[in-house]
Parts: C-alpha cells; structure tokens; sequence
C-alpha cells in the first residue's frame, strides 16, 4: 500500500481543515446547471418537512422543455410503467414503501422498558430509498434516494429519551432534481428496458450533451448502506462514491459533507459492503461495473489511507456482485447467476440486468493482502447465489475457507419479483487443497440481511441474526442461527415475530461487555405497524430463547422500510472528524 504524507489535509469541497491523515477529498455536490421540468410533478407524501421549497423551480431552458417533452412521450405511450405492474410506481411505493418528507430532529418518547447502557448516547442510523419525487415512469424500490433515519438515544433520563431525525443525503442526482422540480433521471433498474429503455438512453445523453447534467459529478443514490472508519460516518451506494455525512452527537442533527474519492485515489464507485477487520482496524472493499475490469479489490488502513487497486481480469463477464466475504488470509468473492447483458435490452427488448440459468456459479479466494490477482483461484459451486454475505473464516490451519451465506433459490426473481424471493442459509466448505466443495442448508426459513458480532467478522463465529421475509423484502421478524448445529437439523433456537400486520427490516447487533459472550448484546431495528401506521424503534435481548424485547422508543414519524443500518456508539459519535472552517 502507497502511504499518503502524515501531513496530508481532509479537503471538504472550498473549506479547509486541519485533519491529519488520511488526506481524503470530499466534494460538496456542485449546484447543478439544470433547469426545472414542465410537466407537474406530484411530490411524494409528506409526514413533515424539513425545509420546504421557499419558490417555485425557474422555467426550463429549451433543450430541458425539449427533453421533457420526450421523457413524457416515452411514459406515457412508448413504455408506460402500467403496462409492467411489478415497476409501477403506484404498486411499488405503497404501503410503507410510500415516501415521507424531511423530519427535524424530533424528541421521542421511551414507551416500553429501558434502553441498555451499551446504548445509551449512541445513535442507530439506518439508510434506504425514498424519492424526492414520484417518478413518472417505472421505478424499482432499489431507485430511490438515499434517506437516513438516525435514532439518538439520551445518555441521560435529564435530557429526555431519544431524538429522531430523517435527512436525504445531499448527492448529485438529489441536488440536480430538487433544481429542476421533478425526476431527471430515469431507474437504473427498471427505465432501461427494451424500446423504452433505449429511448430513455438516448434523452439522458442528450441532457449530457447539452449541459444539463455532469456525470462526473456522480449520479449514484447513496441509499443502501452506511460505514464508519477512521472517524468519518460515509452512506453507500455501490453505483457512485462514498458521501460523508456527520450526526451531531448533542442535537442528532444530519448533514451530508460531500462525496469522497479519497485524494483521487477512489474511482467510479465502491461496495456498499465493506469489511473492517476487528483486529487490524483494515477496511476491505471492492468495486464492480459493466466494463472491464469488471470486479476490483482494494482496501483502507485503519487510518482511511486507500490501498492501490487490485483489477480482477478473471471475471470475464459483468456479474451483480454486491457483497463480498473476507476472512483473516482472504477475500471471497460471489460469481453469481444475476448478470449484466446490455445487449438483452438492445436486441431482444429485455433489461440490461437478469439472470444467466446456465452459468455454473462460483467463488474466487484471493488472498486479501494481494497485490495483483495472480493468486486468484476460482472454485466451482453450482446453484449458489448469494446476494449478501454473513461471515467466512477459515478452518484445519487454513487448508478449509468456510462461508455462510443467503443462497437466492429464485433467482430469476431477484431483481424484478422480490416478493417471490426465497433464500435459503447455507453453510459452504471449500478444502482450498483439493478444491471440493460441500454445503449444507442451515435453515428452511426464508431468510437474509444477516449480522453477527462484529469483533468475528472473517474469524468463525457462532451466532448470525436474520431478517424473516413475509414476503421479501418486508421483514416480519428475527431470527437466530446457532451454527455449531450445522449439519444436524434446522439451526434456528430463538425467534421473534413482530405481530400481525407488523415489519421491520435489517436487525443490527449491538454488543455489551467485553465479548467474552458471543451472543452478549442487542438486536435493534425500526418496526412499523400497517394498522396503526405507527413506527418504532425496538431493542431485543439476544440471549433470550425468544430474542425478548426490552425496550420501545414510539417514535413521532412513519420511517419507511429500507434497507442497512449500523449502531454508532456515544464514543464513536463524539470522536467524528470534526468539520473546520
């Protein structure tokens, strides 16, 4: 890895600040030179907002009313999202999928039990999608903008109980259509089909051309996923760069500081996955794309300096490679049966996103300190799917590299029909020596969004924490995995159901003690019930048989389903690098 000068400064945009390294640069959002759309735009559902439009978006310029004016005629009769119910905006954005507005920071009442010490001060944040405007045309649920959800609990019963506080993470693409007063650009996963998808192809790069917009700037969501490292709290999307944001450990405040490419070290994107190593403070990632190298490794020291890109040349195709596994000798990653085929959409009218039936899947192990992918080696494993990860570790003095993960049993359904989605939790052995491989099935639930204790990512551990789908992805509870009884039954020996017409989403474990208990700490998560319309935000015992709830904060305002989260720590919250002018 290339060390950065010890005397490196963290840029933000035209500020400067005195940090010491890593020098990392982030970049405010410039203001987009795009203009307002003509039509009208139904803006989603506001709960509350946070700063509403104090006037109206100015008239568009010519080119701008002239691509509108397109993206209307495509909606409307070339490739109307009716004609398609599964990216019909109306059908996809209901129920607790439909959008809310801004929430300022909000107090919040404890209604059941206690929050834990372990929690007290800290904040639980949790990103997912949330369009700043009802798209016109088909939209899948993985297209909306980022929206975090963060949760300050009172360190203090003086101080009241919690604050709740609910910001869009100010990227490009949010910057650029809060500008222009409407959608600009179209879904990624489902605008780009056949005909349609063509056509609108062609408006975007007629908006590039004519000034409108500057991919460059970035046109990622920023909606999946967040990470902390080396002081600095970033919200994922693997299509763009990481967006710094900070929560304000006294007001629970949010606010987006820039998007990040590391003193022009990071390009195009990164995982919304990355790994940190428990012991080292390392963190792992990759990126992947539609253009070769398809898939590239690469890493961050534990203070935030990003290693040299390792490009992986033996993925010979473009695969939807969204998690990734690592262990403490290696890196795993997934070849799986979801692949990129822009010629489908070009050719026969599908997506440029879907399923190959008949690739052999498999796994790639490289070692994780690895400088090229010559030690690469790619080992066969029919029918598996993982869309995440849970944990890998190796066993036998590392001649055995172990992997737990969701396998998608219909995957065809992955990406279009995720309420027909079943995944199964399976257990993988590969003997690195011979290159067998095994696998055995850890549970018939249907289950994902996994989570363990975070001081055994990569070593072998022994409980995982799950998301039940009812169907995918709403989760109507949470169960736990003991995966010592692998190979002998069904591994589930706790379960909590959140009740009728009750879901949640992605639990998060938060450890207490010193860890000598793996299963020692907390499952947090937010619930929303469909009858009442209410949300909470509800904490679980993990050691109990039935994963017990012992604490309930209502919180003021609907959170919507989404998708990953973490749990920051009152420590962790005050040691933010801090913003200098």
């Amino acid at each position: 890895m290339d060390a950065l000068s010890s005397s490196a400064i963290l840029r933000i945009s035209a500020v400067r600040t005195e940090e010491k390294p890593p020098r990392t640069t982030i970049h405010q959002p410039r203001t987009p030179k795009t203009t307002a759309t003509t039509t009208t735009t139904t803006q989603p559902k506001l709960e509350k907002s946070g700063s509403p439009r104090s006037s109206p978006p100015p008239p568009p310029s010519i080119p701008a009313a002239l691509c509108n004016a397109l993206d209307d005629l495509i909606n409307n009769f070339i490739d109307p999202a009716v004609h398609r119910p599964s990216v019909d905006p109306r059908h996809v954005l209901c129920d607790n999928w439909d959008p809310v507005g801004e929430l300022p920071p909000t107090p919040c009442p404890v209604v059941r039990g206690c929050i834990p010490r372990c929690l007290a001060g800290g904040a639980y944040i949790r990103n997912g999608p949330n369009p700043q405007y009802l798209p016109r045309g088909p939209h899948h649920l993985f297209d909306g903008d980022g929206m975090l959800h963060s949760l300050l609990l009172s360190s203090t019963s003086a101080t009241g109980d919690a604050v709740l506080c609910s910001r869009y993470v100010r990227t490009y693409k949010y910057l650029l259509e809060r500008k222009a007063g409407g959608p600009v650009l179209p879904s990624v996963f489902a605008g780009f089909h056949g005909a349609g998808g063509i056509a609108r192809g062609a408006v975007t790069a007629a908006r590039v051309l004519t000034g409108q917009m500057n991919p460059l700037e970035g046109v990622g969501l920023a909606n999946t996923s967040l990470a902390l490292h080396a002081g600095q709290l970033y919200a994922l999307g693997e299509s763009d760069l990481p967006y710094a944001v900070h929560v304000d450990p006294s007001s629970g405040e949010i606010a987006t500081r820039g998007r990040c490419d590391f003193e022009g070290r990071l390009v195009m994107g990164m995982t919304a996955h990355p790994k940190k190593d428990p012991a080292t403070g390392e963190l792992f990632a990759f990126r992947y794309g539609p253009m070769p190298p398809f898939v590239t490794y690469f890493r961050f020291d534990p203070a935030g300096r990003k290693s040299a890109d390792v490009p992986i040349f033996s993925v010979a195709k473009p695969s939807f490679l969204h998690d990734f596994a690592v262990t403490e000798r290696h890196a795993v990653f997934p070849d799986i049966q979801i692949v990129m085929k822009p010629m489908d959409m070009v050719l026969g009218g599908g997506a440029p996103v879907g399923s190959d039936p008949e690739k052999v899947t498999r796994l790639g192990v490289l070692p994780r300190y690895a400088a090229s992918e010559a030690e690469m080696r790619w080992f066969e494993v029919p029918g598996l799917n993982p869309i995440h990860a849970v944990n890998a570790w190796e066993e036998d003095g590392g001649r055995t590299l172990v992997l737990v993960a969701p396998n998608v049993l219909s995957v065809e359904h992955a990406l279009d029909r995720m309420d027909l989605v079943h995944s199964c939790v399976e257990m993988v052995r590969i003997d690195l020596e011979s290159g067998a491989a095994s696998r055995v099935p850890l549970s018939a639930g249907n289950l994902d969004f996994g989570v363990i204790h975070p001081s055994h990512v990569g070593r072998k551990n022994r409980y995982a924490y799950l998301g039940e789908g009812d169907p995918m992805p709403k989760i109507s509870g949470v169960v736990k995995l003991d995966l010592q009884k692998a190979g002998r039954g069904d591994c589930v020996v706790a379960r909590r159901d959140f009740g009728p017409g009750c879901f949640g989403g992605e639990p998060f474990f938060v450890p207490e003690g010193d860890g000598e208990e793996e299963d020692a700490g907390y499952l947090v998560s937010y619930v929303h019930d469909e009858r009442s319309g209410e949300s909470r935000f509800v904490v679980m015992d993990a050691r109990s048989s039935v994963l017990d709830v012992v604490a309930e904060v209502l919180l003021p305002s609907r959170v919507p389903y989404g998708f990953h989260g973490l749990f920051v720590t009152q420590t962790e919250l005050r040691s933010q690098r801090p913003r200098r002018y």
